[in-house]
């Protein structure tokens, strides 16, 4: 059964098992399963597709035999395709009691036997999640403009809008800053929303780091055919690099008096913003100590020899990021 995006907010969600969320709008994606978790009582289980797949009939057999899920389990599968379309057929057949699972999918076409299978069965829900619009953004930030009780005019709003790029999640991130700042100012002004804000464009800079940091080779490469990003970027792209590598750095020595790393994480200064916390967690893991001072230097040289040779720059990033990740990981 096909749910539209708006009407989601119209049902008690709790109240049915299946759910197929899918689509570009990771920000709505996870507004709902923050609603949804906020509210279910009992145990939440996260899987991605690809654990489950490893132990298919591991997993099977305990959902069937009823030993791992017991009274009342919530069962999210992110990164999900066609692949799992089977292993969730299977478990809706059987009617499985006290287990409602979700899955979460990126864009998937209208051919996509996941998809077709959640749309035309009568007992799941099938909601594609789309960009946002600009209305929508427009009212999201006011509604939280509203509750943390934060002055801007009219002019801000559309300006932290525009630059969204159709995104909640960016909105929400910039109105995060903004708030920590309103805890100093009264009033903030549109230059002050500039220099804080990140630029649209600056968010692919951030997700290609990001995505280096994360070791994830897939999306560096998406990311660079994706944009068409010039020398005049280089700078910008090695000082996010270098930042977010000291952030790193910064965080695992501290993790060696403070073993609590979500303690670190939570109370880091300048503040980790909950978008930014599981790739942080990510990165942390993917790299040794020994490993990130190397890259501190490693990107220091590279910044060297791009001031050297700017009109080189952007060859030398994309050569860079694409060849030190593949020796990092042999």
């Amino acid at each position: 059964m096909i749910l539209k995006s708006y009407e989601i907010q119209n049902i008690e969600i709790l109240n049915h098992k299946y759910y197929l969320l899918y689509g570009e709008n990771e920000g709505y994606k996870k507004d709902i399963l923050n609603k949804i978790k906020l509210k279910f009582e009992g145990d939440i289980f996260s899987y991605e597709e690809s654990e489950i797949l490893k132990e298919k009939d591991k997993f099977l057999e305990e959902c069937l035999n009823n030993s791992l899920f017991q009274n009342n389990k919530l069962i999210i599968i992110s990164k999900s395709s066609d692949k799992i379309q089977n292993v969730a057929e299977e478990i809706i057949k059987r009617e499985i009691k006290d287990i409602k699972i979700i899955l979460i999918a990126e864009k998937l076409e209208k051919k996509s036997k996941l998809r077709v299978f959640f749309e035309k069965n009568l007992n799941t829900f099938s909601v594609p999640l789309y960009e946002d619009n600009f209305q929508t953004l427009n009212t999201i930030a006011k509604k939280i403009i509203r509750e943390k009780n934060i002055n801007l005019s009219q002019q801000n709003i559309n300006f932290l809008v525009e630059r969204a790029r159709g995104d909640r999640n960016n909105l929400k991130n910039e109105l995060e800053k903004i708030e920590l700042l309103s805890q100093t100012r009264k009033k903030i002004n549109f230059e002050e929303i500039i220099k804080l804000s990140n630029l649209a464009e600056n968010y692919s800079f951030s997700d290609l780091v990001d995505s280096f940091l994360c070791k994830n080779r897939k999306n560096i490469i998406r990311i660079l055919n994706e944009n068409n990003f010039n020398n005049e970027d280089c700078i910008l792209i090695l000082k996010i690099f270098l930042s977010k590598i000291k952030r790193l750095i910064n965080i695992k020595k501290q993790n060696i008096k403070n073993k609590n790393l979500e303690d670190i994480i939570n109370h880091y200064k300048p503040p980790i913003f909950w978008k930014e916390k599981e790739l942080v967690r990510l990165q942390i893991k993917g790299w040794t100590a020994i490993q990130t001072q190397s890259l501190l230097i490693k990107v220091n040289n590279l910044e060297l020899q791009i001031k050297k040779l700017p009109h080189l720059g952007i060859i030398a990033i994309k050569n860079f990021l694409l060849n030190y990740l593949e020796k990092a990981n042999n």
